[in-house]
């Protein structure tokens, strides 16, 4: 037993420093764990975030004064204001992506109970501004009017009121759930790469052979392969948690860092394992490549990540309980996000397991048979 987990170890230091000599490889995991992290959280936001507007004051009063004030960074840019016929040039040009035109008389029609209409122009090419935007937009300018009318004269209010409680992200910022969310798919991405590089490298430069004529077993030289690099992307992640989500970019973590290097650990175990499998049944690099992106879309796409699990088709949700993202993803959110302790994430921890031994005894029967094709 000690003689089995000295060779596990040797061979573990042996692939760090090997992946240490790999300048290239080095390079991508700092890159995935800081810049990607960061360009994720703030370049794709799922929030309004300086969108131009354009205002077409034709009533010039009080309250279209307000309406105009009531649009300022950081959702919007500061309005320009235009002329009617200046709408659909800059709308053509791409200038602005939503022209509000305040009609004449607006304010007096709107205190003699006449339904003055207020038109909204909006680029539509510009996706997920506009749908956002809209709302936005809307929601601004009747609670103007409505602040406005109340200033006025006594509105009736309505018998039941809505009260809104925005818990866990109260600022609805995209920065704290995309960066949490790019951090995961490089854990995924990463771990994957580094284990099925590592067998592919060794077939390359002909030392697998040399491991096959040592007093080595194929479950060593795969556990080996896994105990490190799964060691170097959790180390990796831990520090860009703390560092660049936490620290540059200001997301607060709720629960329990421990507790999620736990479940990460157990995702790390399931996604090397996968990385190997790719790694036997590759026979190069671009080959491997190619099986990165057939794995990898799924993985990313269709684990919670990127859109809510419940809201996929049944299939679905039944077909990606057997990837380990789709548990991970859980957990870190609910630990992450909501301070979920054990007795909440417990059933993503089992899980985890489950689909990491499988994985792995997947892995190793592969490989096992690739080692014995070469012998």
């Amino acid at each position: 037993m000690m003689g089995t987990l000295r060779n596990i170890y040797h061979l573990g230091v042996k692939e760090l420093r090997s992946l240490g000599r790999d300048s290239l490889m080095t390079i991508l995991i700092l890159y995935a764990f800081t810049g990607a992290v960061y360009i994720r959280a703030t370049s794709v936001p799922g929030t309004l975030h300086k969108a131009p507007i354009a205002i077409v004051d034709e009533d010039r009063s009080p309250l279209s004064g307000r309406l105009v004030d009531a649009f300022y960074p950081p959702h919007f840019l500061t309005p320009a204001l235009i002329a009617p016929s200046a709408i659909d040039p800059g709308l053509d040009r791409g200038v602005f992506t939503f022209a509000i035109d305040i009609p004449p008389d607006f304010q007096r029609d709107l205190l003699a109970g006449r339904a003055p209409v207020v038109q909204l122009n909006v680029d539509a090419t510009r996706m997920s501004q506009a749908f956002i935007g809209n709302t936005y937009i809307q929601n601004i300018i009747h609670g103007e009017i409505d602040e406005f009318l109340r200033g006025d004269r006594t509105v009736e209010p309505l018998p039941v009121e809505l009260t809104l409680r925005t818990r866990f992200n109260p600022n609805l910022s995209a920065v704290w759930f995309g960066s949490v969310m790019e951090l995961i798919n490089s854990i995924t991405m990463l771990s994957i790469i580094l284990t099925g590089a590592a067998i592919i490298r060794e077939r390359e430069h002909g030392t697998l052979e040399h491991l096959l004529v040592m007093p080595l077993s194929p479950f060593e030289i795969m556990l080996a392969k896994v105990w490190s690099m799964a060691l170097v992307v959790a180390t990796v992640a831990l520090v860009s948690l703390l560092v660049v989500v936490r620290g540059w970019l200001g997301v607060p973590i709720e629960g329990s860092i421990p507790l999620f290097a736990a479940g990460m650990a157990l995702n790390l175990f399931a996604t090397t394992s996968m990385g190997i499998f790719l790694g036997t049944v590759a026979r190069s690099m671009p080959q491997m490549g190619l099986l990165m992106v057939i794995a990898l879309l799924p993985l990313e796409m269709l684990s919670g990540g990127a859109t809510p699990y419940e809201s996929m088709p049944a299939f679905v949700q039944q077909l990606m309980q057997v990837a380990p993202t789709t548990h991970f993803v859980a957990l870190a959110q609910g630990i992450l996000y909501r301070g979920a302790g054990f007795a909440i994430v417990w059933p993503q921890f089992l899980a985890l397991l489950g689909i990491g031994v499988f994985f792995f005894v997947l892995a190793l029967a592969r490989f096992r048979r690739t080692l014995s094709f070469m012998t």
